[in-house]
């Protein structure tokens, strides 16, 4: 079930996966559609070498340039929210959740008009697919 933290533009989602498989389908998905995988980041094992504890948290960096470049060219700013991101965290309690931010909220920070704003918002089929049983 999607919650949105419209205040802070996120939209979050519950994944029943533990973080890397969540990351991993949502990377071979990501890979399945023809985008591309920029980076993955994962926090919590950056943080075990630095000698300090923090819950399973990765981030997905990925994308596709015919979609994201429109957007950079008519509103350069774009680009500091492009490529898309995706955070799989784990709470406290153990639950593993997906994290992005809200395409509504991308065009609204960047001014981005619903034509060029329509790939960006493939992301929530996207993240919807994921966490899918």
């Amino acid at each position: 079930m999607f919650a949105h933290a419209e205040d802070k533009g996120l939209t979050t989602v519950a994944s029943p996966y533990p973080v890397n498989v969540t990351i991993d389908r949502l990377a071979a998905l990501a890979q399945a559609k023809n985008m591309l995988v920029f980076a993955r980041i994962d926090f919590a094992a950056d943080a075990k070498k630095a000698g300090m504890p923090l819950h399973e948290s990765q981030l997905l960096v990925f994308g596709n340039p015919k979609g994201g470049t429109p957007v950079m060219q008519a509103v350069p700013t774009a680009a500091l929210d492009l490529p898309l991101k995706a955070l799989a965290w784990q709470d406290e309690q153990g639950h593993v959740w997906v994290s992005y931010n809200a395409p509504e909220y991308l065009a609204a920070r960047h001014g981005i008009a619903s034509d060029l704003n329509k790939p960006l918002e493939g992301i929530n089929a996207l993240i919807k697919q994921v966490v899918e049983k």
